[in-house]
């Protein structure tokens, strides 16, 4: 088992990305303390890990709550015995679709603060944790547009972008302690729109803008990749497993390419 006996904290985890890395973690062996603001979504995942035999926990935590992560955290450090890998699953509902003369500041700076705001905030928090025991990996999540000209996704665009900055700057700042930043870099999944409200209204929302359904936007998405398909959500948690891993033990303060070759790194 690669995560056999780590401790590995996932905001957002009720959420289809969240859950299914979660399902993945456990089945390498990891201990999952999932976090979220939805009781039903955080026990449906929780007894799916459970079913597999695996050892969990859940917490309504508030994300962009500075005080109420740091509570968490320090909870589960001192019940298990630290903090291994953290993981920022967490959604932000936000306009898209929008041109800018018609895009209010509120709407622009809304995906921008959040964003920011709760991968700082989740970062932070499991740091502290981590740099006792000399160890640790912390995993963020970004999708293409953080390299793509628009229109409609001005908010998006440059929250993604500060994301992945900020993986960078952390992992300078952390890997003295030990510490590796990775971020995760996905093209749209369709499996996560059938098991993602959220998600599914942000993509239903995009397909109307562009006079599309939901299965030709994804048809027209998919065709625009080198590999000519989109990305599955068990990839990308395979993938979130794998960095989270002493396999990757080597790399820190980069973004993991998982857009089917739609964006060239």
């Amino acid at each position: 088992m690669l995560l056999k006996n780590k401790n590995a904290v996932i905001y957002g985890g009720g959420g289809a990305i969240g859950g299914a890395i979660a399902l993945a973690f456990a089945r390498e062996g990891a201990n999952i303390f999932l976090a979220g603001r939805t009781h039903a979504k955080l026990d449906k995942v929780a007894g799916e890990i459970s079913a597999l035999g695996g050892v969990v926990e859940t917490a309504l935590v508030d994300a962009l709550d500075e005080e109420s992560v740091e509570k968490h955290a320090d909870e589960v450090a001192a019940k298990a015995g630290g903090i291994d890998i953290v993981l920022n699953a967490v959604g932000v509902f936000h306009v898209q679709g929008t041109p800018l003369a018609d895009l209010s500041l509120k709407d622009f700076e809304y995906p921008v603060a959040s964003y920011i705001r709760t991968n700082y905030i989740t970062a932070k928090a499991a740091a502290r944790h981590m740099k006792k025991k000399g160890t640790g990996v912390i995993q963020m999540l970004t999708t293409p547009v953080s390299r793509m000209p628009g229109p409609g996704f001005m908010g998006h665009s440059v929250a993604c972008a500060g994301v992945e900055a900020m993986t960078r700057h952390l992992a300078g700042e952390l890997g003295i302690d030990g510490i590796r930043v990775i971020c995760l870099r996905s093209h749209m999944i369709p499996d996560v729109a059938a098991l993602d409200s959220h998600s599914r209204d942000i993509f239903l929302r995009n397909a109307e803008l562009a006079g599309v359904t939901l299965d030709e936007m994804f048809a027209g998405a998919a065709s625009g990749t080198l590999l000519k398909r989109l990305p599955t959500l068990a990839e990308v948690a395979n993938t979130a497993v794998f960095m989270a891993s002493e396999y990757a033990g080597a790399m820190t303060g980069t973004v993991a390419n998982l857009t089917s070759g739609f964006i060239l790194d």
